[in-house]
């Protein structure tokens, strides 16, 4: 039988089946042997042991399309990027970096923003101005108020779709409305420091629907990628690929050269000034880690 890990607890793995059963299972020895470790996310094939309670081994680890390592998931279709419009603000530098990891890992990401109860038109408008011409999909919602939920179940519907994102933005509130039954943890707010206290603590897909995978991640603080070169960066940023053929020199890096056609992109509005210095502090940090 074929199935999906859905979560994997102190070597117990376990496996939403074609049959709609989940199945406990442990990995057969040859995985531990070869140093493969099963991820949450994995296609398997597995021997059923039993019914009554279901349970059975994994026998087989089907090719993976892509991997996660932070957390650790597979065959990801989408990643939803989740940040709050307000308490706290967004900090586009930290969402910045989480795009440009997702780019970097090849897999498609929208952003959505939380509590827009708490914001209004003016404010969302300048948002969709950065990230909409980066050719990122904006969804706006309320988990408080149910607004805007609908949107994000189109969006999901017949994909695996990771949450990614800092803690305390409403994504445990957010799989809650798509998936009470998943009845995820929510954190509160550190009035102090607003920074949203971890509440996630391992990776779990839950089916909203035959074919629809949702995954809560653990929150992050901080997040970058540890061994990109500084030349590589501009790959991750989808807006200045337009612009680079009004570039003088091929291999332009955007930032010292005079005649370069995304720093005009910048000038003429067409690439938000927040993006662009962000990929500023992002390129001289990553040169400063390398002469080091």
């Amino acid at each position: 039988m074929t199935g999906k890990i859905i979560k994997g607890i102190a070597g117990f793995y376990y496996v939403y089946g074609e049959d709609h059963q989940i199945y406990e299972c442990k990995a057969k020895g040859i995985f531990r042997n070869r140093s493969i470790k099963p991820f949450v996310g994995d296609q398997v094939e597995i021997a059923v042991l039993g019914t009554e309670p279901p349970e059975g081994n994994i026998e087989l680890i089907l090719p993976r399309k892509n991997t996660l390592i932070r957390p650790a998931a597979a065959n990801v279709d989408q990643v939803l990027v989740v940040f709050a419009l307000a308490d706290p603000e967004p900090n586009l530098n930290l969402l910045d970096r989480f795009l440009v990891m997702v780019e970097r890992l090849g897999i498609p990401a929208a952003v959505g923003f939380n509590k827009m109860d708490l914001s209004d038109e003016t404010i969302m408008n300048r948002y969709r101005l950065i990230y909409e011409p980066a050719g990122y999909p904006i969804l706006f919602f309320s988990t408080h108020e149910d607004r805007g939920i609908d949107a994000v179940r189109h969006f999901l519907k017949g994909k695996t779709t990771a949450l990614a994102g800092p803690s305390g933005v409403g994504k445990s509130s957010l799989m809650n409305q798509i998936l009470p039954k998943a009845q995820m943890e929510t954190g509160s707010i550190s009035e102090k420091i607003k920074r949203g206290r971890h509440t996630t603590r391992h990776s779990e897909l839950f089916c909203t629907e035959p074919g629809t995978y949702l995954m809560d991640t653990p929150g992050f603080s901080s997040v970058f990628v540890e061994d990109m070169e500084a030349q590589e960066l501009k790959e991750y940023f989808p807006e200045f690929h337009p612009c680079e053929d009004e570039c003088r020199f091929p291999g332009c890096v955007h930032i010292g050269e005079t005649i370069c056609g995304v720093k005009a992109a910048v000038q003429e509005g067409k690439i938000s000034n927040s993006r662009y210095g962000n990929y500023q502090l992002f390129y001289q940090e990553l040169k400063n880690r390398r002469r080091y």
